[in-house]
């Protein structure tokens, strides 16, 4: 809480009651605006003295402070440490010309390349990071006085906008409203409420009230659920409610699985190495008699234990399968989702647009006998044109028809006077226009089931008569033989002689008489029965969630290649118990005319079941499923909440792109995996080594300045994983985080290099005779390469189920930094550098003993493999 600007906060909640409490008119004066909005020369100026309408929840890192913080690392801090010890002892407290310096210059060295790698891989990650969130672009409907209504972003919105709000918008900023229609806003975000709140225009008499309570205000972060608004602009970005408020706001997110899960794996090291260590330093002190080496030693062997090299794998990982998805058109907000979506082995989706061609087509204009009728489509385009909510596709395919005919001049013929604005429960849209001879008409369009709720009348033959029941089915069966040819179908209804008034509301939705029907097709893609195929045969099952009527459905779903013999209806959901839904869940792929809060419940089930769920959906009726998933996907041209609630960000809809974030995900992870199962294992194994070799050698198996070397060339050998790829039958099978394996893995693979780490010891000491002090950096040096070698291979051992270099072999970029290091290690004790750390030339004989260990080694390793795998069904 501390983060909190408590001040600013009650600065700017007196100023809302303020805005909330006034005239329209003061408040536009005070802004120096009109309903006609401000010119885009005087926005330019205020965008300039009030910055950009953004939260900025911290500053922009500068590339100074990423550096400075690569320096704060566990293994960084051993190496400084050890560097202060020997400025101590070997400069500060020798004696004269005894001083030496070359122990702290080798320590500075590694200190600043490992600093350097590390910064580089994290600051370039935060670079493109940004840039991949900066491609996805939200936008809000602005009147400038010089440009009229137009979209702009929401960046450049300023104190003075007039903005005009319809149902899906996100609210851009703080705003008071000037005049609305069945405005109806969610305040989630803020309130933690579900209910949406009705909002109004009239100033506040009584402010004895909570800032959410404020019924002419509109708070940025919140968003429209239903009905229109016009609203001026108060405040923006940080000055903002939700601006002050968004680091406690941001705070409130919760660690995913996967976080938790690498967090965990780091704790379990450290743990480990707390208990290590000091067993370490006791032998080694006891059995040497030298505290301080067995102190430095110690230490040194903690930085081997410590993973710190996963901060930098996980965020390389993550961002470099970023980027590669940003090829394929996806843009991912939050980098974690990226595991998930390779984890996800349920995706759930709406079918338009999706399975569909998203390009809605108005194919028939009928009355209620069935025949082609101009007047049916007449009041239909009146419908569409006048509705200032968010025009679905269906209207823009009804004005697009309209226009064709002509219908364009029935502007001039009809004025509108109000509208009903759509929402999710009655499922259909008024508005009211008056014609030049001052005819009141209220024109309604909607779903069949709705209408015919609010129809007591027909037009037959040119006649109005009395809606029978009789009527009512034959009506019922017309439409229902249209939705089995694959068309959505729209009742239009209307009514003459309504009050003389310019103020309606859902009441006067009543005793209607029902015209005719539209129906629209939206055909199938041709690639959807493919991708569908695909996403299948990766482990990925599909289920189906709307809100359209099962018949339209199941036409779609049979054309490519769902199963739909089993369809269940919203009205079902409500009947079941959770136990019983947790069952048709598991057995149903496809579920029609689900509310918005039913299809949170299905995916909230499936999760509960052990499923990783995602959920793909573009509209204002899907951004609570989207929240509630595993992760969120939607589109580029989807609405502004349903951007807002999703993971991950798609530029074309299509499943086959889908089906490439799959992979990717699933091949991120593995990368991970490999870093951790490798780190584990090998970790886990050396200290055993170094626990046996203490106890017997008469000196350190290693000088701490040779650990050290070895275990900063042994990391950055590890950089090249995220370049890595995976086998085939890796990625057809959903991925997800799993503690236990790789405990178990750990236990089972980790000793395995002690066994040859000891058999190393054996011969060096045996058959190379290193066992005295004397002869002790001759046994250091042999250790060294074998350690530095084994360690550095494992990699290949650990990447693939089957046989490495032979059945899979790794990217050149891993084969490649794999060699490097390992001739660099071999020439070590062979150089001026070696001997400055006490290493020395190692006789041709070594080596091809060194030969026999590794190929020993490597075929140990893979008979442990396929003996794990045989056991446990797995390996990464």
């Amino acid at each position: 809480m501390k983060n909190i600007n408590f001040k600013k906060i009650s600065a700017i909640t007196e100023n809302l009651y303020k805005y909330s409490q006034k005239e329209i008119k003061d408040i536009l004066n005070e802004f120096g605006t009109s309903l006609d909005g401000i010119t885009d020369e005087e926005a330019a100026e205020r965008l300039e003295k009030y910055g950009e309408n953004v939260i900025t929840y911290e500053k922009d890192t500068p590339w100074f402070v990423y550096l400075a913080k690569s320096f704060v690392d566990p293994f960084i801090l051993v190496l400084a440490i050890i560097a202060f010890v020997s400025f101590i002892t070997d400069i500060l407290f020798a004696k004269p010309g005894q001083k030496n310096w070359i122990t702290l210059f080798i320590i500075l060295t590694m200190i600043i390349i490992s600093a350097t790698l590390r910064f580089i891989q994290e600051y370039k990650s935060a670079i493109e990071s940004d840039k991949l969130k900066q491609a996805v672009n939200t936008t809000t409907a602005i009147v400038r006085k010089d440009k009229g209504k137009r979209e702009t972003y929401i960046t450049e919105v300023v104190p003075g906008d007039i903005i005009h709000l319809a149902a899906g918008d996100m609210v851009p900023a703080d705003m008071r409203i000037i005049s609305c229609k069945d405005l109806f806003i969610s305040q989630s975000a803020l309130t933690g409420e579900s209910e949406p709140v009705e909002k109004y225009v009239s100033p506040i008499k009584n402010i004895n009230k909570g800032i959410a309570d404020l019924d002419n205000i509109c708070l940025m972060g919140t968003n429209v659920i239903s009905g229109t608004a016009v609203a001026v602009v108060l405040s923006t970005g940080n000055d903002t409610y939700f601006g002050s408020m968004s680091k406690s706001l941001v705070g409130q997110r919760g660690k995913t699985s996967f976080e938790r899960g690498v967090n965990s794996v780091s704790l379990l090291l450290i743990k480990f190495m707390l208990i290590m260590v000091p067993i370490v330093f006791l032998i080694n002190g006891i059995t040497k008699g030298d505290w301080l080496q067995a102190f430095l030693f110690s230490v040194s062997i903690a930085v081997g234990l410590t993973p710190e090299m996963l901060p930098t794998i996980v965020t390389t990982n993550l961002s470099k399968g970023a980027i590669s998805l940003s090829k394929h058109k996806i843009i991912v907000k939050r980098l974690n989702s990226i595991q998930n979506f390779g984890a996800m082995d349920v995706l759930c989706t709406d079918k338009t647009g999706t399975l569909t061609l998203d390009k809605i087509v108005l194919e028939k204009h009928l009355d209620v006998s069935g025949n082609e009728n101009d007047r049916v489509l007449r009041h239909a385009y009146l419908n569409s044109y006048y509705q200032t909510g968010l025009k679905n596709l269906m209207d823009l395919a009804v004005i697009e028809y309209g226009d064709k005919l002509g219908f364009n001049n029935l502007i001039n013929k009809y004025k509108k006077i109000d509208e009903i604005p759509f929402d999710f429960v009655r499922r259909r849209m008024s508005v009211v226009v008056i014609s030049e001879n001052n005819k009141r008409q209220l024109v309604t369009k909607g779903a069949i089931e709705e209408m015919l709720s609010v129809c007591t009348l027909v037009e037959l033959d040119k006649k109005v008569v009395p809606l029978t029941d009789e009527i009512k089915i034959k009506v019922s069966k017309m439409v229902s033989d249209l939705n089995k040819d694959g068309m959505r179908v729209l009742a239009i209804a209307q009514k003459n002689d309504i009050p003389d008034e310019n103020n309606f509301s859902v009441q006067d939705e009543k005793d209607m008489v029902l015209m005719g029907y539209i129906g629209f097709l939206d055909p199938p893609k041709d690639s959807a029965s493919a991708a569908i195929k695909a996403l299948q045969y990766n482990g990925v099952r599909i289920k189906i969630l709307t809100g359209d009527n099962e018949i339209v459905t199941r036409k779609i779903c049979k054309d490519v290649g769902i199963p739909a013999e089993n369809i269940k209806l919203g009205i079902d959901i409500d009947k079941m118990s959770d136990e019983e839904l947790s069952k048709e869940a598991e057995s149903t792929d496809v579920f029609a005319k689900l509310s918005p809060i039913q299809k949170s419940k299905i995916i909230n089930i499936l999760q509960k079941n052990g499923h990783v769920v995602g959920y793909m959906g573009d509209g204002i009726n899907d951004a609570a499923a989207l929240k509630e998933s595993d992760v969120g996907i939607s589109v580029d041209t989807g609405v502004d909440i349903a951007k807002e609630s999703a993971d991950i960000i798609l530029l074309q809809k299509d499943l086959m792109v889908l089906e490439q974030g799959v992979l990717e995900g699933r091949r991120v992870f593995g990368n991970i995996i490999k870093y951790i199962k490798m780190a584990t294992s090998s970790n886990f194994g050396n200290v055993f080594s170094v626990l046996i070799a203490s106890a017997f050698l008469p000196f350190l198996p290693m000088l701490p300045i040779q650990l050290l070397v070895q275990n900063l060339l042994y990391s950055i050998s590890q950089l090249s994983i995220p370049w890595d790829s995976m086998d085939e039958e890796y990625l057809k099978v959903p991925r997800e985080w799993n503690a236990n394996d790789i405990g178990k893995f750990m236990i089972r693979i980790g000793p395995i290099s002690s066994i040859f780490d000891i058999v190393t010891f054996i011969i060096m000491w045996y058959v190379f005779k290193t066992n005295s002090v004397e002869s002790q950096s001759l046994f250091q040096s042999g250790w060294f390469i074998e350690g530095l070698l084994s360690q550095t291979l494992i990699v290949h051992m650990i990447r693939t189920k089957k046989i490495p270099f032979i059945q899979s072999r790794a990217t050149k970029p891993v084969l490649t930094l794999t060699i490097i290091i390992m001739i660099i290690g071999i020439s070590i004790p062979f150089t001026t550098f070696g001997n400055y750390i006490e290493f020395v030339p190692l006789p041709l004989k070594y080596f091809l003993w060194l030969g026999i260990i590794l190929l020993s080694y490597c075929m140990s390793i893979q008979i442990a493999k396929n003996i794990y795998i045989k056991k446990f069904n797995s390996w990464l």
